[in-house]
């Protein structure tokens, strides 16, 4: 199939085609929203990306302002999984994942910090896991199958993913850290669940245990092991993440039509920054597209040069769920722009630069910065950011500052803080001299007995530690 029909289209009439899922390499079937979600990755090793990206009118996303949370989620889940699942059960699953709330805090002018802080992990990864589980837990009942599920995580994906799946009799959840770059507690709401949950610490860095899971997608010795991903390379992790982008739009906008927001977002995997590109596409209007990374800057360095240069290994800096010098879903991004990179960081088909240049800025930020941040917007704001959200932060303020002429105080911008200053306690008390307050779902580790696995990055123990602990399962 020649690549034009793989372009996103815009679709004024999706409601008569269900939507298919393609790979980003274009070298596999398209698929149903099912299968893509169960299949986490495709054959061909790429990441599935909707044909094309239904669209919300402006008048439906000022009805929004009047609803709750999940029933948000419901109105923009149900444009990719109209055909995919009944309307009732899909209120229902989206009302049983959102149920805490999504604070939106003023800081000053215009310019406020949405808090994504509130799940049940205390971190931004509840809002796609937990739906995320359901839906899995949906269809894998309608087919009375079983599947394990392999993740990688730099910090919170672990603990959000083992949170929304503990518990589940047709899952199991393997999760790999690399074990020198995880917080005490971050590591500690991964490793005191058990029952379906298996952890392993690498001895590596983030990107070697993101490598090991998608080697072990693609080798076709453990087919009969049911694999799956729940990382943000799956697209199940993708549609929930859409979702409040539209609620804080809808919340916070001053209802004339000429309305539009710019956004910052912390970037490490860029599952969250393609939930707002998602969004951006689908309509939403959003002026400018901040995406900030810490001292792993191959996207700043290829937005600004064209060149993209993975880093190898990646840069370890305070805000550690960012560290990662490869970030899957840029190829998914490289797609919305007409471009193709394949998983290796291979780039096929240049991107639209001029198009991604005057839609999204990027910007690097390092420890010193980040830590500085934390500091000014306490002083300043009585703003308590954790290292990821101050990252956000500084973007955000980078770009107003050096584009001065283009926007006043009205202009509504929203920094997206990721997971909870509690998570970062050592972090926080040598820059501002007290612990933050503990939420409930951090109260009550220090005391729980930890059980987890020790691996070096090497990808023949991982298929044998594979082989002998989920034989008995598939």
């Amino acid at each position: 199939m020649k690549y034009e029909k793989y372009k996103l289209l815009i679709s004024l009439s999706f409601m008569e085609n269900p939507i298919k899922y393609y790979s980003t390499n274009l070298k596999a079937e398209q698929v149903s929203f099912r299968q893509a979600l169960l299949k986490g990755i495709a054959p061909d090793k790429g990441l599935y990306m909707p044909e094309y990206i239904p669209q919300i009118s402006a008048e439906e996303i000022a009805s929004y302002s009047n609803m709750e949370y999940h029933e948000i989620a419901y109105h923009v889940a149900h444009k990719f999984l109209w055909s995919e699942i009944g309307d009732e059960e899909l209120k229902a699953l989206v009302k049983d994942a959102y149920q805490f709330e999504v604070p939106l805090e003023k800081v000053h002018n215009n310019q406020y910090v949405m808090r994504l802080d509130h799940g049940p992990t205390a971190s931004f990864k509840d809002f796609a896991a937990r739906m995320m589980g359901r839906l899995m837990q949906y269809y894998l009942k309608l087919e009375n199958r079983k599947l394990l599920i392999l993740t990688a995580t730099s910090g919170d994906t672990g603990s959000a993913i083992a949170n929304a799946f503990y518990g589940l009799d047709n899952i199991k959840v393997l999760i790999l850290f690399p074990e020198k770059e995880v917080t005490n507690r971050q590591r500690k709401q991964m490793t005191t669940l058990g029952k379906n949950i298996q952890i392993i610490a690498l001895d590596g860095k983030f990107d070697h245990c993101q490598a090991l899971v998608k080697q072990a997608f693609a080798d076709s010795d453990l087919d009969h092991l049911n694999l799956s991903s729940a990382n943000s390379i799956n697209i199940g992790r993708l549609i929930p993440q859409i979702v409040y982008y539209f609620y804080s739009f809808a919340k916070l906008r001053a209802g004339k039509p000429d309305d539009k927001v710019i956004f910052s977002v912390p970037s490490g995997n860029f599952g969250d920054m393609m939930g707002g590109m998602l969004a951006m596409k689908m309509g939403l209007p959003i002026e400018k597209f901040v995406i900030s990374t810490n001292e792993n800057d191959e996207f700043p360095v290829l937005l600004e040069t064209g060149e993209y240069h993975k880093i190898e290994p990646s840069k370890n800096c305070i805000s550690s769920a960012m560290n990662v010098g490869h970030p899957s879903n840029l190829s998914r991004l490289l797609a919305l722009y007409d471009g193709v990179m394949d998983e290796q960081g291979n780039i096929t088909k240049a991107p639209d630069m001029e198009l991604m240049r005057k839609e999204v800025y990027a910007a690097s930020v390092t420890d010193v910065e980040t830590r500085d941040t934390i500091r000014h917007a306490w002083e300043s704001h009585n703003l308590l950011l954790e290292p990821h959200g101050a990252v956000g932060w500084f973007g955000l303020q980078k770009y107003l500052t050096q584009n001065k002429g283009k926007h006043t105080d009205d202009t509504l911008c929203i920094s997206l803080e990721t997971a909870h200053p509690a998570k970062f306690p050592e972090e926080i008390n040598q820059l501002l001299n007290f612990d933050p307050n503990l939420p409930p779902s951090l109260q009550g580790l220090e005391g729980k007995k930890e059980i987890f696995d020790s691996m070096p990055h090497d990808y023949k123990a991982f298929k044998k530690y594979l082989m002998t602990n989920f034989a008995s399962f598939a």
